[in-house]
């Protein structure tokens, strides 16, 4: 089913995957089969399953719940699917109408630590790990921000200090602060719309790409980082790079000697008191992808950001120190985000791994291509955990919807709504 300018996409409900029949049958029929090597999992609205099972299609290794009981999310149900709200286009648009409209697998509202909403769609169960893409990125500043705050990670000290692997590539002369907020200047682009882009060549390196039989490239994550070229000067300018992040991945594996699998389950997925275990899809030699490959239940997704709400308290302990979370809250500088050009973001920054609004309500986001979100909303106590599988990668089909609902929902929540 193809999309063109032209031709808008089918909608949600034309696109359900459970309507649709994908990989029914023992075996599906050739017509319903969506599979790894022919590419067909990237295409929407085969998509709108994969995102949901992901561990049928890419090897991937368990971040482990432990053997504790699950926190509790209590519940306090309230229906705020007519909320309204204007999209930044300036249509009237309800809370359960943004849903539709922007492909939604599953969402979870906290308010003041109580789960107020919960719904589900598609292929996505409140059991089932839908990936996050880039939302595990913020998983990944967040570990980096714990070692840090333990001495372990010095943000002012050069990357090779840590991987000295890396010295002949771009991050020979970057400094660990630079990774982490994405200001170091590199030749690699990240524009999903193009095939000869180098996020493709990185997704073929960690795995979630086939490789071609005429591919010569590396074919591992941190082959395809010791290659890496530098472009510009570094720190100037915010750019948005996956590649920073699984460096950033890597230091964290070196200074604590463990997977990033067994970095989150032991710094967060345990005391947090998840669940379901998460999982990581993994290279060709078993290497997590630190920047977009962690799948997680909705639920456990939404106890992260209460986790993050609550400057790092959870489940009765303190488990992010609150220094860390306060700093991602802070933001960084809009100045170096303001020329990568996010129209939908006005006066925003970027701060470890995770955006900042510098809203009103001084929302703080975890974001991942097609839809995947956490949205921190500490003035209206509110947590939104939402997956989606939207048939544009680029967030800006989404937040011309979504954000003006998040903050419809937020005020009306302020106000008893």
């Amino acid at each position: 089913m193809s999309t063109t300018a032209s031709q808008p996409p089918a909608t949600a409900t034309e696109t359900d995957p459970e309507t649709l029949g994908w990989m029914k049958g023992f075996p599906p029929s050739p017509d319903r089969l969506i599979t790894f090597q022919d590419g067909s999992f990237r295409s929407f609205p085969e998509l709108r399953w994969a995102w949901s099972n992901i561990r049928q299609l890419v090897p991937t290794v368990n971040v482990w719940r432990g053997q504790g009981p699950a926190s509790p999310l209590p519940r306090a149900d309230h229906d705020i699917g007519a909320i309204a709200s204007t999209t930044m286009d300036g249509w009237p648009m309800t809370f359960a109408q943004m849903l539709d409209e922007t492909y939604t697998d599953g969402i979870a509202v906290l308010h003041r630590g109580k789960l107020i909403y919960e719904r589900y769609f598609g292929a996505l169960k409140p059991h089932k790990p839908h990936i996050g893409m880039s939302v595990t990125k913020s998983f990944t500043g967040v570990l980096a921000g714990i070692l840090v705050s333990e001495d372990k990670i010095d943000p002012q000290a050069p990357v090779t200090d840590y991987v000295p692997e890396l010295k002949a590539s771009a991050f020979g002369d970057a400094r660990v602060h630079e990774v982490m907020d994405m200001t170091t200047g590199l030749a690699y682009t990240e524009i999903y719309t193009d095939k000869n882009s180098d996020v493709w060549g990185l997704r073929r390196a960690n795995g979630m790409a086939p490789i071609p039989p005429d591919y010569d490239g590396p074919t591992n994550i941190f082959d395809f980082l010791i290659a890496q070229k530098k472009q510009g000067e570094h720190g100037k300018a915010f750019a948005y790079k996956t590649v920073n992040t699984d460096v950033l991945a890597w230091i964290c594996r070196r200074v604590s000697g463990l997977t990033l699998a067994e970095l989150l389950s032991e710094r967060i997925w345990q005391p947090m008191g998840a669940e379901e275990d998460a999982h990581y899809h993994v290279d060709r030699i078993g290497t997590e992808s630190g920047g977009g490959g962690l799948s997680t239940t909705l639920r456990d997704l939404a106890r992260f950001g209460e986790t993050m709400r609550n400057l790092g308290r959870f489940n009765g302990r303190q488990i992010v120190p609150p220094q860390v979370v306060e700093d991602i809250a802070r933001g960084g500088d809009p100045e170096k985000f303001a020329p990568a050009g996010y129209t939908t973001l006005p006066g925003a920054s970027y701060r470890n791994q995770w955006w900042v609004t510098h809203n009103e309500h001084g929302a703080y986001m975890a974001r991942g291509v097609y839809g995947q979100g956490i949205y921190v909303d500490p003035k209206a106590e509110m947590v939104i955990a939402r997956y989606a599988s939207h048939p544009v990668a680029g967030n800006a089909a989404n937040d011309p919807v979504t954000l003006p609902a998040y903050m419809a929902l937020a005020k009306a929540l302020m106000a008893g709504g």
